[in-house]
């Protein structure tokens, strides 16, 4: 591990950054090859430190230090690591994001104005418990030229450091230092209060622990502080559809940030679907929370106000019974946390409606909340989910990971030319047309 201190690692990160913003495509895209065929090699030595992690941690869990849910993210295993290499490989096949023309407008002749992306430059990111975010994070930065602070949470440090030494000696001929690796608690002290250095910070963990990070920096956070999720059961449903979606929206991973917390179902058809699903929650280990009008309907334990807000990260569930769509609108509008919403419903309209009113960065219609994921979504991977409007919203990929430089290509024009008592006008005409370092699309 480096002995470097903070500043020092973050200003070669800083140094690395400006190199690797320059790296060919297929150069970036290799070493991230190069990287999934690492991890593939090092299969044994990451499951044997994964394996200290998560056995502290379940001493942790019976001594009520740590949640489940907190545990069950720890883990690796051999189906996880295969996970992982894909998700490696499925970005290196990404479109580089890196000097695409995202606009291009001819102010006059021969005085062309360009917008191309390119990247942000050094991104930290603080995260808990989950060892293959470290390699997520890592493989993104890498696709989109930005270098990379990663400081994972002490629960994990046995696995990350393994990660990390593995996918620092398989990008040995990447920009030196594009990615560091930091683990002192005091150390993240320190890096959020580098704003001069460091471009963007991206949290994942507790709702508890991101909201410390955007209270304790300069610098631009993107993530988000909780995962309050719905799904609302509409009165014009497919109760069997319905039923199974809930299901997985709960059951299948109860301790990601996209399960459903919340299930809203309509009075027209709470009779007949709740008993059901209840019972296929009961058999699954769930614990149900309903509001009066639920608990007329099936026995579970009252839900409280607390309940409505609370992303429970675990086989929790609250149960609330509406009378409209508006109703449902309103609750979750009142109570999310603006991460994704689901709407079950046959009548397109209605889904229409629901979909276009409630504020939330992904929204469904017939579909688990379980979909709102970056791989799943076709961008390879995530750095996170961003519940906010600034920037990047809901799964952040590689786009997510760019912003963009103007370039002006001219001919020796002057503003001159352009003002005092004859001015000659601006053309200001779109055209399709890609930058070409020193060349008018004229001339191409």
């Amino acid at each position: 591990m480096s002995e470097q201190s903070t500043e020092e690692q973050v200003a070669q990160a800083e140094s690395a950054a400006l190199d690797l913003a320059n790296v060919p495509d297929e150069e970036r895209s290799a070493a991230l090859h190069a990287i999934a065929d690492a991890i593939e090699d090092a299969e044994d030595e990451i499951l044997a430190a994964n394996a200290k992690d998560v056995e502290a941690g379940e001493e942790k869990l019976e001594a009520g230090e740590y949640s489940q849910a907190l545990v069950d993210r720890l883990k690796l295993s051999p189906s996880k690591l295969e996970s992982i290499t894909e998700m490696v490989r499925s970005v290196a096949e990404q479109d580089d994001p890196l000097g695409e023309t995202l606009e291009a407008r001819r102010l006059d002749d021969g005085l062309e104005l360009y917008k191309v992306g390119v990247p942000i430059g050094v991104i930290a990111t603080v995260f808990e418990s989950r060892p293959d975010a470290l390699v997520q994070i890592a493989a993104l930065s890498l696709k989109s030229g930005n270098a990379a602070i990663l400081k994972g949470g002490s629960e994990a440090s046995h696995s990350n450091r393994v990660l990390y030494e593995v996918i620092r000696e398989a990008t040995d001929d990447m920009p030196d230092g594009w990615a560091q690796l930091i683990e002192a608690r005091e150390d993240v002290d320190t890096l959020l209060g580098m704003d001069d250095s460091v471009d963007l910070v991206m949290p994942r963990g507790s709702s508890a622990f991101v909201q410390y990070i955007q209270d304790n920096t300069k610098i631009p956070v993107l993530g988000h502080t909780e995962g309050v999720c719905h799904v609302y059961v509409d009165r014009d449903a497919d109760l069997d559809m319905a039923a199974d979606v809930a299901y997985d929206a709960k059951v299948q991973y109860p301790a990601v940030c996209n399960a459903v917390e919340t299930l809203l179902v309509h009075a027209d058809v709470a009779a007949d679907f709740l008993p059901g699903i209840v019972e296929r929650y009961a058999d699954a280990g769930v614990e149900l929370r309903g509001d009066e009008r639920a608990r007329d309907v099936v026995d579970v334990d009252p839900a409280s106000e607390a309940d409505w807000s609370q992303e429970y990260g675990d086989l929790v569930l609250s149960l609330k019974v509406v009378d409209s769509l508006d109703d449902a609108v309103d609750h979750i509008n009142t109570y999310g946390s603006k991460h994704t919403e689901s709407v079950l419903t046959e009548t397109s309209d209605r889904a229409g409606e629901f979909m276009q009113r409630v504020d939330a960065a992904s929204v469904f219609h017939n579909a688990s909340t379980r979909f709102a994921d970056g791989y799943r979504y076709g961008l390879g991977a995530e750095v996170g989910i961003s519940t906010g409007k600034i920037h990047a919203r809901g799964p952040v990929g590689l786009d997510g990971l760019t912003t963009y430089k103007y370039y002006l290509e001219g001919d020796g024009h002057l503003v001159a030319s352009y003002a005092g008592e004859n001015p000659k006008p601006f053309l200001h005409e779109e055209f399709d047309g890609e930058w070409v370092p020193g060349h008018l699309a004229s001339d191409q």
